[in-house]
């Protein structure tokens, strides 16, 4: 592990040390701060990230970018149609020399892992990170083999390339924290990477600037933010108010609410509070939220998507006074 290079690593709040991360990432991806924050609130929260955009605009640089920040390994698979599982978790090899069976294992044995194009590999190889994303763990040939945390797949997919492709299934799709796109820069972000990719790459002049060690006591402080009864209670409110509405045919799992949740306490944490409010939980639902749902035929004939819904059912919802 490289030697961490800056005293963030040594700060005693949590706020100073996010925005360390994220500054350092920054300096790499210019113009994308909130996508930036996303991907660390998703680290935090101890979940999975599916960054869902075109070609070129930084999602691998991202990915690694983050890894390196929080020094943190990283590993990258490359999605084809003829990946098998083992390509992913690892393998189980016969020893000549001793008559034993080793296992070597996968890519999937690193703290943060990208799945770049995950959606041009076969539904049986999509599955193999299943496991590893639910319980932190792969089994293979019978013997199960815990993952080092903490532990994040970042899987990404262009929206517009469908040919050859196998689109996520609702119960993979349930399975990552959030949805993000990065999407193209504005013409003054877009100035300043010619001026600072043109020559060399960026990604080289930066390291770590806090332990994978401080990462996990992030997320430990997160889980203990402050969320009063009556914003439980609004969560479950929206997570019942997308079950009800006509225009989805499948609203909100269980599994939704406890991630909204987990998400808002840490971007709380981040912006130094010891409390939830609502505007964590509204600034959240929709990276967190709008590719769980899935909407009617018929809503979808009106023009609808996901978005359009979600905000119909929180500007719905009363929002609890208070916190």
């Amino acid at each position: 592990m490289a030697t961490i290079q800056s005293a963030a690593a040594r700060s005693a709040t949590f706020a100073d040390c996010y925005h360390s991360v994220v500054a350092n990432v920054e300096k790499v991806i210019q113009g994308k701060r909130d996508v930036v924050e996303l991907m660390l609130l998703c680290v935090i929260s101890e979940g999975h990230l599916l960054l869902e955009d075109v070609p070129g605009v930084g999602k691998t640089s991202l990915a690694k970018s983050m890894a390196t920040s929080i020094d943190a390994t990283f590993g990258r698979v490359q999605f084809t149609p003829d990946l098998l599982p083992s390509d992913v978790v690892g393998i189980t090899v016969y020893n000549r020399n001793d008559g034993s069976f080793d296992f070597r294992p996968g890519p999937v044995f690193n703290n943060i892992v990208l799945a770049d194009e995950i959606n041009r590999a076969s539904p049986k190889t999509q599955a193999a990170l299943l496991e590893a994303m639910a319980e932190i763990q792969v089994t293979v040939d019978g013997a199960t083999y815990p993952l080092e945390q903490p532990f994040m797949v970042i899987a990404t997919q262009n929206p517009i390339e469908h040919e050859g492709t196998y689109p996520l299934p609702e119960s993979q799709l349930d399975r990552f924290l959030m949805r993000v796109s990065v999407g193209y820069p504005a013409p003054d972000d877009e100035l300043q990477i010619l001026d600072t990719h043109g020559d060399h790459d960026v990604y080289r002049d930066i390291g770590p600037v806090v332990s994978a060690e401080h990462v996990a006591g992030m997320a430990a402080a997160a889980r203990r933010v402050h969320m009063a009864p009556s914003l439980k209670a609004y969560l479950v409110d929206i997570a019942q108010a997308t079950r009800r509405t006509p225009h989805l045919a499948l609203g909100m799992s269980p599994r939704a609410t406890l991630a909204l949740q987990r998400v808002a306490r840490a971007r709380a944490a981040a912006q130094g509070r010891g409390y939830v409010t609502p505007d964590d939980v509204k600034a959240l639902a929709l990276p967190v939220l709008a590719h769980r749902l899935l909407i009617t035929p018929e809503a979808q004939l009106q023009g609808l998507g996901a978005e359009d819904v979600l905000g119909e059912v929180l500007r719905a919802v009363p929002v609890p006074g208070g916190h």
